[in-house]
């Protein structure tokens, strides 16, 4: 089993159980998208090239969510009009994405529809609407006349899979571990 194979393994045992408890305690705390921090924990999660250090996974994946909570918090402080502007000068200059960015990205964007091509045709639907547009579990079960748990098992599956083959090819940045529940060696 290769490192990334491992890696969606541990995320579906140790990371998709917790994912309805973490909604419910972002919806308590968070003053922005609970989805956006939820995607921003399963980004960083797919940068981990080792979980072996790591003792809880649903401490792990808690504690993330709050300090990318903590981040938005930050950002969201009130700023002097001047330096708001001087910032949005700035990102326009400098976000420019340049030809190797561009590439990159349309490459990402082949891997990912090459995953999405993989699965079943209510597991790729289930997928998009929970995953890309956001829409809540149950409503997804009464559109598509399923059980929760039918749209819940098909979205942690679907995640998977799709982890598994972004990642196999090993490309993905190798994250920095700054987590009180990561096991010293």
């Amino acid at each position: 089993m290769t490192e990334r194979e491992a890696l969606a393994e541990w995320v579906g045992r140790e990371i998709l159980p917790h994912e309805r408890d973490l909604r419910a305690w972002l919806r308590r705390r968070v003053v922005g998208d609970v989805e956006d921090v939820v995607q921003e924990c399963y980004c960083r999660l797919a940068q981990i090239t080792d979980v072996g250090a790591i003792d809880n996974g649903r401490a792990y994946l808690f504690t993330m969510a709050g300090n990318i909570v903590k981040r938005q918090h930050r950002g969201a402080r009130i700023v002097p009009i001047e330096a708001a502007i001087d910032d949005v000068h700035h990102q326009i200059e400098s976000d420019q994405p340049g030809p190797e960015r561009t590439a990159l990205a349309r490459d990402e964007l082949r891997r990912v529809q090459a995953a999405l091509a993989t699965l079943s045709d209510r597991a790729r639907r289930i997928f998009v609407l929970r995953r890309v547009e956001g829409m809540p579990q149950k409503e997804i079960a009464r559109t598509l006349g399923v059980s929760e748990a039918v749209v819940e098992n098909e979205a942690s599956r679907s995640l998977r899979a799709i982890l598994t083959m972004l990642t196999e090819d090993g490309t993905a940045p190798v994250a920095t571990r700054r987590n009180r529940h990561v096991r010293q060696r």
